[in-house]
């Protein structure tokens, strides 16, 4: 089964909030998911990124793939630079 990092749309029209959640590649973007990992506003000022980061490092290590808009998001939260950390030690 091919797992995927992605954002889940929540929120009313025109103020959206997103939810990181792990999911497999097949179901569709609001559809079922396997764990919640953090949110994302972008509304808010300064739009907030909250990241569950034991967990989130834990799926990224067993192969998730993280979409490019959650791997930026990722970035601006710290998280993508440990988990290249801890890649670059491993080997």
């Amino acid at each position: 089964m091919a797992v995927k990092i992605r954002l889940k749309r929540m929120g009313a029209k025109k103020q959206p909030q997103y939810r990181f959640v792990v999911s497999d590649a097949r179901s569709p973007r609001d559809g079922r998911f396997v764990e919640e990992l953090g949110y994302y506003h972008p509304t808010s000022q300064p739009a907030v990124v909250k990241v569950d980061e034991e967990r989130m490092l834990e799926w990224l290590r067993r192969g998730a793939q993280p979409s490019e808009t959650v791997r930026a998001l990722l970035k601006r939260a710290g998280v993508w630079q440990k988990f290249q950390a801890e890649r670059r030690s491993s080997s």
